[in-house]
């Protein structure tokens, strides 16, 4: 980390500790969660979702119907909580697929805090819809134009703008990534997800899921909903990692599977890199976990045995999120459509006596355009471009035509193959 930043974590590191030994704080973040957030989030049963899964029964932790549509909301509060207590007017955020940024502007726009978020510019095209709901609510947001623009690169902006504006400003870390107290700090305003998971199946079941599912990029959502069962030994515990076009190709995110042990943002962890140690680009299709690293305490989660995690290409994640719309009438993310993958697989090999719980870490508004592509939605005539292109509107082209110059109709792009869809 910048040596000018040290400062700054330790004044950080040092008010979270106090929070959260503090009653009245602890209070107002409840009360923030259950009035503003929408919390305790509902556990759905999904029975005709379950038939392809093995004949079990299958739960979701409806992260999704959280106030911003995601699980993003439970720790940017905690944080914009803190940074009152600080006394900085200022905060940064990186994002992925935009569900941080949403919750980070959503929170700056609560308490009164001037915000700027840093995004990938490849994520700003595939989540345009989040980029216009950050700047609805009042937030700048910076496309990233270095490195491979996407989260990791999002991140090294963020601190650089931290080094220089350090005194008024507070980084609201979106992952559990990134250097102490990062990870823990993510997980302890995360692990309410699990908390009340738990409670949920004892008191409608009597008895504790036999395994639990979670998308991990970063792996916030996914520590939120382990931290729980973490003592439960007969509660198996599945990550789920974006596993883009395959393992065994360049193409994919899986960091636990495929990296090694490095640095990334100030934590030692499983990366992606090459020979020389380099971090190397990651790829999928969910901009959320398009992230080259893990957060550390999922190393050590897989390292010690206690959570196995598991790879999801792209195309095994888009046909779950296809199944769960069509055979329960819920749209996930596509990040959270990787731990329902995930599921699917494993569900069959724990068979019809098997009780699951998935974390639907967010809906899927986000990604329409892309599964619209993907599926091959769109009627032909009325598609719209892909993100970050300008439409060619009928007034264009009928000027162009009176000045005598072709008009070039492009046609649309293979959704099915995948072929034209900005990744």
């Amino acid at each position: 980390m910048p040596e000018s930043l040290i400062a700054a974590i330790d004044e950080l590191t040092e008010v979270w500790e106090s929070a959260m030994a503090d009653p009245s704080f602890l209070e107002e973040l409840r009360v923030l969660l259950h009035d503003y957030a929408g919390r305790p989030s509902a556990l759905t049963e999904v029975p005709r979702f379950a038939e392809h899964a093995g004949g079990g029964r299958v739960f979701l932790k409806r992260e999704d119907l959280n106030h911003t549509g995601s699980h993003k909301i439970n720790n940017v509060l905690g944080q914009a909580l803190l940074t009152t207590r600080l006394g900085k007017t200022r905060v940064i955020a990186e994002t992925g697929a935009g569900q941080h940024g949403v919750a980070t502007a959503t929170a700056a726009a609560l308490f009164g805090l001037e915000c700027v978020v840093y995004m990938g510019e490849v994520d700003t095209e595939r989540q345009a819809l989040n980029v216009a709901r950050m700047r609805l609510l009042g937030a700048e947001v910076v496309p990233v134009t270095t490195g491979s623009r996407t989260l990791k690169d999002a991140i090294n902006e963020a601190y650089r703008d931290w080094v220089s504006t350090v005194e008024t400003t507070n980084y609201i870390f979106g992952t559990a990534a990134g250097p102490h107290p990062f990870p823990a700090m993510v997980r302890d305003f995360q692990k309410i997800i699990g908390e009340e998971t738990r409670e949920e199946f004892l008191s409608r079941l009597g008895r504790l899921p036999d395994a639990v599912f979670a998308c991990v990029g970063g792996g916030s959502n996914a520590i939120g909903m382990f931290d729980a069962f973490l003592d439960d030994q007969d509660v198996a515990l599945y990550g789920v990692e974006a596993a883009g076009d395959g393992v065994d190709t360049p193409q994919h995110a899986a960091s636990i599977e495929r990296g090694r042990p490095g640095v990334l943002h100030g934590a030692r962890t499983y990366v992606l890199q090459d020979e020389d140690g380099q971090t190397t680009e990651s790829h999928s299709i969910s901009a959320g976990l398009d992230y080259p690293g893990v957060g550390p305490e999922h190393a050590w989660l897989a390292d010690i045995g206690r959570a196995k995690y598991i790879p999801a290409t792209d195309d095994e994640a888009m046909q779950a999120l296809r199944l769960l719309s069509r055979t329960e009438g819920i749209i996930p993310a596509i990040e959270s459509a990787h731990a329902l993958a995930g599921a699917l697989r494993i569900g069959k090999e724990l068979g019809p006596d098997a009780i699951i719980a998935v974390n639907l870490s967010g809906r899927g508004d986000k990604d329409m355009d892309t599964a619209a592509r993907y599926f091959d939605l769109y009627d032909a005539e009325h598609a719209p471009p892909p993100e970050g292109r300008p439409a060619q509107t009928a007034g264009a082209e009928a000027v162009a035509s009176a000045a005598g110059s072709p008009v070039e109709v492009t046609p649309a792009p293979d959704a099915a193959s995948g072929a034209g869809v900005e990744l």
